[in-house]
C-alpha cells in the first residue's frame, strides 16, 4: 500500500517546477525525520501530504476562501458575490457556524469539495442555478469554489479551527475587514502577518464603506495599506465594497475572476506553502556546507581500534613464530633437537587454529584484553572523529552525528574478536622453499647417520682400509663430515631467507588484520556517522529544491 501511494505522488508531481518543489520537500522531510525538532518535520509532511493531495483534483477550479470577523459583512460579501442569499447575515444569524460553498462548473468539483470537508447540504451549484439575466454576469466566475467560512473570532473553538484548517486548504484568501475593526491585532497577528508568504494568493476587502464619510474613505485605505505593508503584505490589494449596495462588489468579481481564470493560485498557495515549511526547516537545519569523513580521521580511528584489538600483538606473535617455526625446518635438525620446541607464540595466541578450529575446541582468542588506555583511545578517536565532522553543523546534526558515532560502541570487543577469528594469518605454515630444503636436511642428516653406522661397521670389522674412497678419503667419513657441515652450513645460510620471509608474513598478516579492523570500524562507527552526513545532505538538496 505504501509504495502505491509512493507513486501516486510521484505520477502527481512529475515534470512541474511546483512538483519539483514539493518532491525536494518530501525528501528533505523523510531525511529529516528523527533528527530535526517533530513539530517542524510535521508541519512539513503535512504540507506534502496537502500539496499532493490538491495537485491530485481538479485543475480547472480555484478555491477562494472568504474569511473576516463576527460582523465584518463577510457572508454578505459572499451572497454578493454569488447573486443569491446562500449565507444568513445580520441578526437572523450574528455569527457564520459552517462552511458553505457556491460552485461555478460543477464537472470535476465533486472530490474537491469532499477534500475540502463541505457537507453537501452546504454546498451550492451556481451555474446550474443562473437565470437568463444573470448569466453574463456570473459566468466570469466560472471554475471558482467561493467558501464562506466561520467567524475567526468566534467563541466556539469548533469554528477556530474550522477556520484554520479551511485556510490551509484555499487557493487564494479574500480576508475582510471593516471600517470598526480593521486594526483589530487578533486578525493582523493571527493570520495576516504570518500569512507573509502567502501575498500573491491574498486579497484584503474593506466592507461597509458606504458607512465610511467619503472625506475620510481615502485616509482609511491608506491607513488599512500602511497596516498590511507593515504586516509585510506589500503586494496584496485592499479592495474597497459595500455588500448592502453592491458598491466594489463588480471589481472584487472581476479580480477574483482574473485569478481563477489564470489558473495559477493553486499552484501559487502550493509554492507558497511550500516555501515557507522549508525556510522553517532550513533555519533548525542550518545552511552549513555538506561535508564526508576525511581518510585522515578515519584511518587515526582504525589504529585505536587495531590497537584495542591487539593487532600489534599478533603481528609480533606472527613474526617470531615464523621465525622459529620455518628456522627450525630449514636448519640441522639435530640443532633443533638439542634446543628443543618452546611454545609457539602463534600457538599461545591460537592463531593457527582459525575460526574452525576455535569453534571445534571451545576455546576464544588467546590475545589480551584491551586495556583502559587502549579504550579511551577508541573512545578519543570516537569523539574527535565526529566533533571534527560536525564542526559547524547545526545544533540537532551535531547531536545527530555524535549519537550515531556511539550507536554501536557497546559491540566493539565482540565484533573486534570475531574479525580477528575469522582473519587467516598464515602463522605457522613454513613456505615452499623451506619444505624443499627440509628435505635437504633429512637428506644430510641421513647422510651422516649411514656415515657414522658404516664408519662403525667398517671399524669393527677392521675393513676400514678397503672401504671405498673419494679423493683419497674413505667414503664413510665423507659422509659423515659431508652431511654434519653441510647440514649447519645450510642451516646458516637459510638465516637470511627466515627473515625475510617472517618479515613478510608480519606484514602480509598486519594488511589482513587491519583490514578486518577497518571493516569494524567502518560497521560500528564511519557507516552511521556517514548515514547522518548523507541525510544532511539530502536534507539541503531538498530545502534547495523547496526554494528554488
Amino acid at each position: 500500500m505504501t509504495s502505491t501511494l509512493e507513486e501516486a505522488r510521484q505520477l502527481v508531481t512529475r515534470g512541474t517546477d511546483s512538483g519539483a518543489r514539493i518532491e525536494g520537500l518530501d525528501a528533505a522531510t523523510r531525511a529529516a525525520r528523527g533528527r530535526l525538532d517533530d513539530e517542524v518535520v510535521d508541519r512539513a509532511q503535512e504540507v506534502v501530504d496537502r500539496a499532493t493531495g490538491r495537485l491530485r483534483l481538479s485543475a480547472t477550479h480555484t478555491v477562494v476562501a472568504i474569511a473576516g470577523a463576527t460582523g465584518s459583512g463577510k457572508s454578505s460579501t459572499f451572497n454578493a458575490l454569488t447573486g443569491l442569499e446562500l449565507s444568513a447575515v445580520g441578526v437572523r444569524r450574528p455569527t457564520t457556524s459552517w462552511a458553505s460553498a457556491c460552485v461555478w462548473g460543477r464537472v470535476g468539483a465533486g472530490e474537491l469539495l469532499e477534500w475540502l470537508g463541505i457537507p453537501p447540504r452546504h454546498q451550492t451549484t451556481r451555474d446550474s442555478m443562473l437565470d437568463s439575466d444573470r448569466r453574463s454576469s456570473q459566468s466570469e466566475l466560472d471554475g471558482v469554489v467561493l467558501l464562506d467560512l466561520p467567524d475567526h473570532d468566534s467563541t466556539e473553538v469548533a469554528h477556530h479551527l474550522e477556520v484554520d484548517r479551511l485556510v490551509a486548504l484555499a487557493d487564494l484568501l479574500v480576508w475582510v475587514l471593516d471600517p470598526q475593526k480593521y486594526a483589530d491585532a487578533a486578525i493582523h497577528d493571527r493570520y495576516l502577518a504570518p500569512a507573509a508568504a502567502h501575498q500573491d494568493v491574498m486579497l484584503v476587502v474593506l466592507n461597509h464603506i458606504d458607512t465610511v464619510p467619503e472625506d475620510r474613505r481615502d485616509s482609511m485605505l491608506q491607513d488599512v495599506r500602511r497596516l498590511l505593508d507593515a504586516d509585510g503584505l506589500d503586494r496584496v490589494p485592499v479592495i474597497a465594497v459595500s455588500a448592502r449596495n453592491g458598491t466594489g462588489i463588480d471589481e472584487l468579481r472581476t479580480e477574483i475572476a482574473n485569478r481563477a481564470a489564470e489558473k495559477q493560485s493553486t499552484r501559487a498557495r502550493i509554492d507558497a506553502d511550500v516555501r515557507e515549511v522549508a525556510a522553517r526547516m532550513a533555519e533548525v537545519s542550518g545552511t552549513a556546507p555538506t561535508r564526508t569523513l576525511a581518510e585522515a580521521r578515519t584511518a587515526a580511528l582504525e589504529d585505536a581500534f587495531a590497537a584495542a584489538a591487539g593487532v600489534p600483538v599478533v603481528v609480533e606473535a606472527v613474526d617470531r613464530s615464523t621465525r622459529e617455526a620455518v628456522g627450525r625446518a630449514t636448519g640441522w635438525p639435530v640443532a633443533g633437537w638439542v634446543a628443543g620446541s618452546g611454545r609457539d607464540p602463534a600457538h599461545r595466541l591460537q592463531l593457527e587454529l582459525g575460526e574452525g578450529g576455535r569453534a571445534l575446541s571451545g576455546r576464544g582468542s588467546g590475545l589480551p584484553q584491551a586495556t583502559q588506555v587502549q579504550r579511551a583511545r577508541v573512545d578519543t578517536e570516537v569523539r574527535a572523529l565526529a566533533d571534527e565532522v560536525s564542526d559547524g553543523l547545526a545544533r540537532p546534526w551535531v547531536d545527530a552525528v555524535h549519537r550515531a558515532s556511539v550507536s554501536r560502541l557497546d559491540e566493539l570487543g565482540d565484533r573486534l574478536d570475531a574479525a580477528l577469528a575469522a582473519t587467516e594469518v598464515g602463522a605457522t605454515r613454513p613456505p615452499g622453499w623451506a619444505r624443499l630444503v627440509q628435505a635437504v636436511q633429512w637428506l644430510l642428516l641421513l647422510a651422516f647417520l649411514a656415515g657414522l653406522m658404516w664408519t662403525g661397521v667398517l671399524v669393527g670389522t677392521g675393513g676400514l682400509s678397503d672401504a671405498p674412497q673419494v679423493a683419497g678419503v674413505a667414503l664413510a667419513p665423507v659422509l659423515i663430515v659431508g652431511g654434519l657441515v653441510l647440514g649447519i652450513v645450510l642451516g646458516l645460510v637459510c638465516r637470511l631467507l627466515v627473515a625475510r620471509t617472517a618479515r613478510r608474513r608480519a606484514a602480509q598478516a598486519d594488511q589482513r588484520l587491519r583490514a578486518a579492523v577497518a571493516e569494524v570500524s567502518r560497521e560500528l562507527v564511519v557507516a552511521p556517522v556517514d548515514a547522518e552526513l548523507t541525510a544532511y545532505t539530502t536534507v539541503r538538496a531538498g530545502l534547495d529544491r523547496a526554494v528554488a
